[in-house]
């Protein structure tokens, strides 16, 4: 139903305006007295073999919504009735901010993908804070993804990534770093070793300074090459940084099914979905086998079919993340993951 009436309505409008009407329809369905309980009993799916422990928190299934969904900490509760075991809130910034101009997000149906430059935009750190002391559906998990201000220099940038660390310390469950997404002038070069190490060292300095313990990933650009991907992995350990997220989206538009010329007319942004699918695996397969399965990952990027999810997981991820293939498969595909997951018997 959602592929061949629900998603062609949709995608009638830009992603955009379809993102915004979801938001808030969600915000007003949801206060219907039976409908979040109806929800997860359509959707939800609950079983002692998806249950899987993850840098000491417990996650009723391995799939989460990935960061850039939820920018401002709004429908957490509401997605996670459609069966996703954590939430990624974010990318929060200090400030709150309009990010790039519109248009800023389209999509290439012929890839399964979506190309975006949103930049950022949110409503700042502390809306997030407001809308993450409202109470939480008792077994979601739920992450802050941070980043710095457009505006902010990348020399000032450790100052940003603190602000929002020590904002948000009370409220989410484990923390994300996002130096990798390619909408933000010049973010990229603070995945560069100087760069990553002030950011990572200060906020392990300052979570030492805290009276619990928060988990701290890395999320990395599928562009990056191996050497690059090395020196990474070897700055999370050196400052005990707990994992890493496998990846973001990609500036690179090879083997494109969609034509040159819409691509073109596009321009530049991160493109996510199906053209991600193979870089994201094997990224996540070399830091598995790299590191000896020791360091948690969590695998997102390109997972649009259920034997994607599984071989993401398959390849090392701990825990998945959609986000193209949940507006590609509609409200289902977490359920189906969650299926094929206990009919093989198996738990990470």
């Amino acid at each position: 139903m959602y592929r061949y009436i629900i998603r062609p309505i949709l995608f009638l409008l830009s992603p955009e305006s379809i993102h915004h009407l979801l938001v808030g329809f969600l915000k007003i369905f949801f206060r219907i007295p039976g409908i979040p309980g109806l929800t997860r009993c359509v959707y939800q799916k609950k079983h002692h073999l998806l249950e899987i422990d993850f840098l000491g928190m417990k996650f009723s299934s391995p799939v989460g919504l990935a960061a850039g969904f939820d920018k401002n900490a709004l429908v957490y509760n509401e997605f996670s009735d459609f069966g996703f075991s954590h939430i990624e809130v974010g990318t929060v910034t200090p400030k709150g901010q309009p990010g790039n101009p519109k248009p800023r997000s389209f999509r290439i149906p012929a890839d399964k993908g979506l190309i975006n430059r949103m930049g950022f935009n949110n409503e700042g750190l502390d809306a997030a804070i407001i809308q993450l002391k409202k109470k939480r559906r008792t077994d979601l998990i739920v992450g802050g993804n941070i980043g710095k201000n457009t505006l902010t220099p990348n020399a000032e940038a450790v100052e940003d990534y603190e602000k929002c660390f020590v904002g948000l310390y009370p409220h989410v469950d484990y923390f994300v770093v996002n130096v990798s997404c390619p909408n933000i002038t010049d973010l990229h070069e603070l995945q560069d070793q100087d760069g990553l190490e002030a950011i990572l060292g200060r906020l392990a300095i300052v979570r030492a300074q805290m009276s619990n313990y928060i988990p701290i990933l890395l999320k990395i650009s599928p562009d990056l090459n191996k050497g690059q991907i090395d020196a990474s992995v070897e700055i999370v350990e050196k400052f005990g940084i707990d994992g890493i997220v496998a990846t973001n989206t990609t500036v690179n538009r090879d083997g494109l099914k969609t034509s040159p010329e819409k691509v073109k007319s596009i321009a530049n942004g991160g493109l996510s979905g199906g053209p991600i699918t193979k870089r994201s695996l094997e990224m996540v397969r070399y830091i598995s086998e790299k590191t000896g399965g020791k360091l948690p990952i969590i695998g997102v990027g390109g997972i649009l079919t259920v034997e994607d999810a599984l071989n993401m997981l398959d390849a090392g991820a701990t825990l998945i993340q959609v986000y193209t293939g949940f507006i590609y498969n509609g409200p289902g595909f977490m359920q189906k993951i969650n299926k094929a997951l206990i009919n093989q018997g198996r738990s990470n």
